[in-house]
């Protein structure tokens, strides 16, 4: 745990790529780690696409406004009108953010904390609830504290969706559709409006 915690501060990306080797070295099974094939690779992506839209404008226009959030996120102002960065942030928001921080925060958690705790519904929210608070963690160094509250709710929510379905494929697409939402809000500079469109 400890290598695949040292992995993840540095990247989410070399974190889940250490669960998946110590996934097949240590012969768990991929369903353990939520990797479990679709009904519907479609409808899955269908699914995680529409959620993870939705999921971001109401953070944005509605729950961030609510707790005090500067409209602004400064750390990735300088996104504004930058096509130069933006496939750098593609590639970090859908390999890193979505893939890597799924794997690792509710894959590979939930998996380690169910051995540890149980798979009943009171582990499972304690599961839910340290994954968001170590998620939320990793957020802050970068994004401040309107980072770790936004975090901290979206881990909560992503990891009760986890622990009711075990399964991660939407969940990785829903996170990276956030996450590429959240960009092209910034890239299109409407993080003010969108801010204050409820709450003026």
């Amino acid at each position: 745990m400890l290598v695949i915690a040292a992995g993840t501060l540095v990247t989410p990306l070399i974190g889940a790529v250490l669960v998946l080797g110590w996934a097949r070295w240590s012969r768990t099974p991929w369903r353990e780690i939520g990797y479990v094939r679709p009904k519907s690779w479609i409808g899955s992506l269908a699914i995680g696409l529409a959620f993870g839209f939705a999921f971001k404008l109401l953070m944005k226009a509605i729950v961030m406004p609510m707790l005090g959030a500067d409209p602004i996120n400064p750390t990735y102002h300088y996104l504004i009108g930058n096509t130069t960065a933006l496939p750098g942030m593609l590639f970090a928001m859908i390999v890193v953010a979505g893939f890597g921080e799924e794997t690792v925060f509710r894959g590979y958690l939930f998996e380690r904390f169910g051995k540890l705790l149980g798979t009943g519904a009171g582990a499972k929210i304690v599961t839910v609830l340290l994954g968001a608070g170590l998620f939320a963690i990793r957020h802050y160094s970068d994004q401040g504290l309107a980072g770790v509250q936004q975090a901290v709710i979206t881990g909560v929510v992503f990891g009760m969706i986890f622990a009711v379905t075990g399964r991660i494929w939407m969940l990785i697409c829903a996170h990276a559709t956030f996450d590429l939402t959240a960009l092209a809000i910034i890239y299109l500079d409407l993080e003010s409006d969108l801010a204050h469109l409820v709450f003026k």
